[in-house]
């Protein structure tokens, strides 16, 4: 990895170089005799494929400007997009270091909470890449060679395809640049920690027939640790750091179980653990005590000491834009990408259990074993153990290479007086992955560390195997796992790189996904009608998309202690056609200054399921010049994706909730769920779900002891969706720079392709008694815990959401200096969804739980005078609800205990969480020497959101959207 970071610094060198050379390069001004009057009066806007003059449209467009991003304190596309108000939770935060497979390490966007593969992304109109499971990398473009951003929060599947259904991103990117600027930017949390550095050039030169635009861009964001942060010090967060929840007594100390000795009142095989007296030989059964779970004892683990709450990141991208005027009517584009993405997450050691790890208990005949037949015990014994192995964290670091390619060829031609644009091209894009990770122990080689070996006196060392029969040091290492972290010893891991490197062997995955797309479109006018042209646009598409994602084989085997999983591959081809026209039907006349109608309908055929017709509706109103009336009806569809067809499945230790669970279950509140619970399970009137060590849950939501698996469906069909809006636009004369704009949103999406969830199938087969579900999971018939679940994608329920965006912004400019108010807000009336077809079933309200905020609001009040400015900021999020975590201990932290929740068969305590604003700030200078100096902070007043239990998006007891303390950077911006 090293070399090609060094390969790629000297290309961004080589790059930043080539742009001072341009800089020294003349500039021409345009040459007004030969500029397309077509080209420059008539611009497309996203959501529409026909240019025209006028920049409304029947469709609700928020943008964002380069000025507006320069204002702000956010180094990435990311960061910026996800300040929108329309945008729901992020799909991978980077609070989540618990995230695997080929989408962690990237930033994703999921407008109005239905998730990100219901957002399509585009870059100047084309589509980003995309990985085997639908999602886009917005991470992948530098925030430098960014001039607006775009966002269109209607469905627009008639217009772009799959995918469109809750919005479309469209990021723009810069051309037409002359000169050189160059940006300095450097920031970091006041705890000290988080630092973020980014150094970017954009270079450009044009003439009456070039123009080239280069940016170059050098991004590093370091990880804040989860012990450097109240909220995510202890599971329970530093308001209850004793709580048993926290700690784990799978400890980095480990300990043999199953044993009744001293202090233990239990009975083999459940027995009890014991944990080696510091300091003393681990071969005498003499010098162990009775394991403790009592906080600070030496005897547990805090798994969030070794964890990221956020995980480093480091980018380098290079993207170029030209363009170049062939003759007066046709010119040849092309826009050239490469980002390199690199991140690393890290979690604590792995809390290993010989009995459900599949390593076998300590061999009699080990060593190691004080109650194994070399040590004199009476009744020699083998002993379960447990071990979390805190020398060797499990880290995975992610290198996401993305190449992106556009050459076409556009102009203009009339016939008559009729005017029309077309375009022909070629689209080329491919992420390739490479992720590495450590931590994960070989089983078969624990299993044989922890088998037979004795000492062998010649060499002064234990070795595998028997005397009579040894075992070559190279084939097989002894490991002692009951000697505690901080021990240097022969036989453990403390400092002992060589066993390390033999149990913990790298396991490297690989992914690669390329898209290719033909596309041709012609658009114009076909007559004039007496309010205007009657406007047009069609257009052809061919796309394909290839992708696979390949685990280790040790991976896919499941011979190491990570997360099995099989290898994802396949192909798809879709062919489209696409047709709008915008009819213009009154101009100028009372009542109706303006009235038109827009239509489109989209043709798309997949190889994968045949085909599908979706079409939209829009119109526009103008009663009077100030106001406008606008709305739209559109069809929409997400085709399956190459994961969701081909995955090839894996292994998760996934969060779930136990109805069955006697505390926290609906088989607390319900005699029915209880019934049901106990055809299953034999002591249902006082069962409790276990998690990691064995223990029963102190939270009602906790991650199961045992793998369950996740799989791909081929017979998937595609999710489709309609989506309304109705809104009005009113820019009053009588109050010059007052915008003010109001729209009323509706989406429904049937036949959901759902990421199917352990909860949701316990929750259908116990509450909702659905005996289909029931199939899908096994328990243990003595302890009665969930094993063998198994869950993946399909068809069927829907989701649906509905609310309101108020955007106003005002501008007053005044001898005392300019003054700006910029105001939008999204507000969720509705929210709710079906993971079932069944009617009867009532739909589970989401509006207001956990992560999905009724309000979003962002306000800011900007001041200019001369070469100062300043801008203020303030985002606010809503309150919301989540289930309460432990009503018993924590009685004060559940405000409606008892609060039924109507779409449940048991009760459900809920607790009310805050809302919370953070407030940004910067200030600005131009210096004389034509450069702008900007200092500001983000949350200013280092606010925190409410503590949450229930982890949205997130690995800790914190919403992963949150701001996580205050952060102050400064930006220097120095133009040639």
């Amino acid at each position: 990895m090293t070399s090609r970071t060094t390969a790629l610094g000297q290309a961004i060198r080589y790059a930043l170089a080539t742009t001072a050379t341009l800089a020294a390069l003349p500039a021409f001004a345009q040459s007004e005799s030969t500029a397309s009057p077509t080209n420059l009066d008539r611009i497309e806007i996203t959501g529409s494929r026909i240019r025209q003059v006028d920049v409304e449209t029947a469709q609700p467009v928020f943008a964002i400007s380069r000025n507006d991003i320069e204002r702000q304190g956010f180094s990435s596309v990311a960061d910026i997009l996800q300040n929108v108000t329309a945008m729901g939770s992020p799909a991978i935060s980077r609070a989540n270091a618990l995230t695997a497979g080929e989408n962690a390490g990237g930033t994703y966007i999921d407008m109005r909470n239905l998730g990100t593969q219901r957002t399509l992304v585009l870059v100047n109109g084309k589509r980003l890449g995309i990985s085997t499971s639908g999602y886009q990398d917005v991470s992948s473009l530098p925030v430098s060679a960014v001039e607006r951003i775009e966002v269109l929060k209607d469905g627009a599947s008639a217009i772009y395809g799959s995918d469109a259904m809750a919005g479309v991103v469209n990021i723009i990117t810069r051309s037409n640049v002359t000169g050189v600027t160059a940006n300095v930017y450097h920031g970091q949390y006041s705890e000290g920690d988080g630092a973020r550095d980014r150094f970017d050039v954009v270079a450009g030169w044009n003439n009456d027939r070039i123009s080239l635009t280069l940016s170059a861009e050098h991004a590093e964001e370091k990880g804040v640790w989860a012990r450097d942060r109240g909220f995510s010090q202890y599971g329970m967060t530093d308001r209850h750091p004793n709580d048993s929840s926290n700690w784990t007594t799978i400890s980095q100390y480990g300990q043999f179980t199953g044993v009744r000795g001293p202090g233990c009142n239990a009975t083999p095989p459940a027995g009890c653990g014991y944990s080696l007296n510091r300091g003393t030989d681990p071969t005498n059964p003499a010098n162990y005590h009775l394991t403790s779970s009592t906080p600070f004892t030496g005897d547990v683990s805090n798994a969030n000491d070794q964890m990221h709450v956020m995980y480093p990141v480091k980018r380098d991208s290079i993207y170029f834009d030209g363009r170049f005027k062939i003759t007066d009517n046709v010119n040849f584009r092309t826009e050239l990408g490469y980002n390199q993405r690199e991140s690393t997450r890290q979690i604590a050691g792995y809390p290993l259990q010989s009995s459900t790890a599949g390593v076998g208990s300590m061999s009699i005949d080990s060593y190691f074993n004080p109650f194994g037949n070399q040590h004199g015990f009476a009744t020699p014994t083998a002993v379960a153990w447990n071990r979390r192995t805190w020398e060797v964290p499990r880290v995975t670091t992610s290198e996401l290479k993305t190449y992106r390619a556009v050459a076409s060829f556009d102009g203009s031609f009339d016939i008559g007086e009729r005017y029309f644009d077309w375009e022909v091209g070629y689209q080329y894009n491919r992420n390739e992955l490479e992720s590495v990770a450590t931590g994960n122990l070989h089983k078969g080689r624990v299993a044989a560390g922890v088998g037979p070996s004795f000492f062998n006196a010649a060499t002064g060392k234990v070795q595998c195997g028997t005397a009579a029969a040894p075992i070559s040091y190279d084939v097989c290492k002894p490991w002692n796992p009951l000697v505690p972290y901080g021990t240097t010893a022969a036989d453990g891991i403390y400092g002992n790189e060589e066993l390390q490197a033999w149990l913990f062997p790298d396991e490297i995955t690989k992914g690669r996904t390329t898209s290719k797309n033909f596309f041709a479109s012609i658009a114009g006018s076909i007559v004039t009608l007496p309010a205007g042209d009657l406007g047009f646009a069609f257009g052809v598409e061919s796309r394909k998309e290839e992708g696979k994602y390949t685990p280790d084989a040790l991976a896919q085997t499941g011979a190491t202690t990570n997360l099995a999983a099989g290898p994802t591959g396949g192909d798809y081809t879709v062919n489209e056609a696409y047709l709008e026209v915008n009819v213009p039907v009154l101009a100028d006349l009372p009542g109706a200054k303006e009235l038109s109608f827009n239509g489109a309908t989209r043709f798309s055929d997949y190889n994968t399921f045949g085909n599908t017709l979706n079409s939209k509706f829009g119109f526009k109103w103008k009663p009077i010049d100030s106001l406008m009336v606008r709305g739209t009806w559109a069809e929409g569809f997400r085709a399956p994706t190459i994961n969701d067809l081909f995955g090839g499945g894996s292994e998760t230790f996934a969060q779930f909730s136990d109805p069955c669970d006697t505390r926290f279950g609906s088989s607390a509140s319900s005699a029915e769920v209880r019934a049901r619970c106990a055809r299953d399970i034999a002591n249902a009137d006082t069962f409790r779900q276990l998690r990691q060590g064995g223990t029963p849950v102190n939270t009602s939501t906790d991650a199961t002891p045992v793998p369950f698996t996740s799989g791909s469906n081929p017979q998937l069909t595609p999710e489709t969706s309609t989506s309304k809006t109705l809104g009005l636009v009113w820019s009053p004369s009588f109050i010059q720079g007052f915008n003010a704009s109001l729209d009323w949103w509706k989406i429904r999406i049937d036949n959901t392709i759902i990421a199917d969830t352990p909860t949701q199938i316990l929750q259908d087969c116990y509450e909702a008694g659905i005996d289909s579900r029931c199939t899908r999971f096994q328990r243990d018939p003595v302890t009665g815990i969930v094993t063998n679940l198994k869950f993946g994608n399909r068809n069927a329920g829907f989701m649906e959401t509905e609310g309101y965006d108020l955007d106003v912004s005002y501008r007053l400019d005044t001898r005392f200096g300019k003054f700006n108010v910029n105001s939008a807000t999204t507000y969720v009336s509705s929210a709710t969804y079906r993971t079932s077809n069944d009617s009867s079933i009532v739909p589970i309200v989401t509006n207001g739980i956990g992560s999905a905020f009724r309000v979003r609001s962002n306000l800011a009040l900007g001041y200019d005078l001369g070469d100062f400015g300043v801008t203020w900021t303030a985002r606010y999020y809503s309150g919301v609800k989540e289930t309460c975590s432990n009503i018993g201990l924590y009685p004060d932290e559940c405000s409606d205990p008892g609060v039924y929740a109507p779409w449940y068969k048991g009760s459900r305590n809920y607790n009310e969480r805050g809302s919370v604003t953070f407030h940004d700030v910067q200030f600005r200078y131009n210096l004389p020497w034509d450069a702008t100096v900007a200092v500001g902070a983000n949350n200013v007043f280092e606010k925190s959101g409410p503590i949450m239990y229930s982890k949205p998006n997130s690995a800790f007891s914190y919403y992963g959207g949150y701001d996580i303390g205050r952060f102050i950077y400064m930006k220097y911006q120095q133009r040639f």
